[in-house]
């Protein structure tokens, strides 16, 4: 696994920007202790980021693909409007109960609702029109997702995907047998040639791409 960032720089990036909130600093903990894969947690600078976006847009509606323990949600919340609320989706039942706690502790919990399924069943159900969505499930089924949410997401609206350095398979050369780095590949290629967005990919903890719909 490559790394994309030194430790040193991201601690000293942390350092300079807005401290965790002590929620997401609980959450934070009890991830790693708790959760397999913690690694996927959005974590300190990448959590302010999301919370900073959020904050600028000042969406009444936002979409995740993608909870895990439900960090990148209360980032994303943190912009919310007063009546705004956001909707993410999950596969694991099994973390439900864990996201849900620190919804509640954050005082989100009235304006998280958490969808249980596959994002691909999910999304063709959801009626609102989002003005910020997050992108950070199965990285193989990237494309297929953008396109059920571009549809969705007012013109102006932003999308945010996660992974899209893949711990840095996207310089390799790519092998055919792993999906999901072909997946990120393939959606990299997609979102450059798309005539429907523009586009800004930074390289902050494992790539992020930035997408305004226009």
């Amino acid at each position: 696994m490559m790394e994309l960032l030194p430790e040193f720089v991201e601690d000293y990036a942390s350092a300079y920007s807005d401290p965790e909130p002590e929620t997401l600093k609980k959450l934070n903990r009890d991830t790693h202790a708790k959760v397999l894969q913690s690694r996927m947690l959005s974590g300190h600078l990448q959590g302010r980021l999301l919370s900073f976006i959020s904050r600028m847009l000042q969406p009444s509606r936002i979409l995740e693909v993608g909870t895990y323990t439900g960090y990148s949600a209360l980032c994303l919340a943190e912009g919310l409007t007063e009546k705004g609320k956001l909707h993410t989706i999950d596969h694991n039942p099994e973390l439900e109960d864990f996201s849900a706690r620190y919804f509640k502790m954050a005082g989100k919990d009235e304006q998280i609702i958490r969808h249980q399924g596959e994002a691909l069943d999910v999304i063709p159900l959801l009626k609102d029109i989002f003005d910020l969505v997050f992108l950070d499930a199965d990285k193989k089924n990237y494309v297929r997702y953008f396109d059920l949410i571009l549809p969705r997401v007012r013109k102006g609206g932003v999308i945010l995907a996660d992974n899209v350095l893949w711990s840095g398979k996207v310089f390799e050369p790519p092998d055919e047998k792993d999906e999901e780095a072909m997946g990120i590949l393939r959606f990299n290629d997609y979102i450059r040639d798309h005539k429907g967005v523009r586009q800004l990919l930074l390289p902050v903890r494992d790539g992020l791409m930035i997408m305004e719909k226009i």
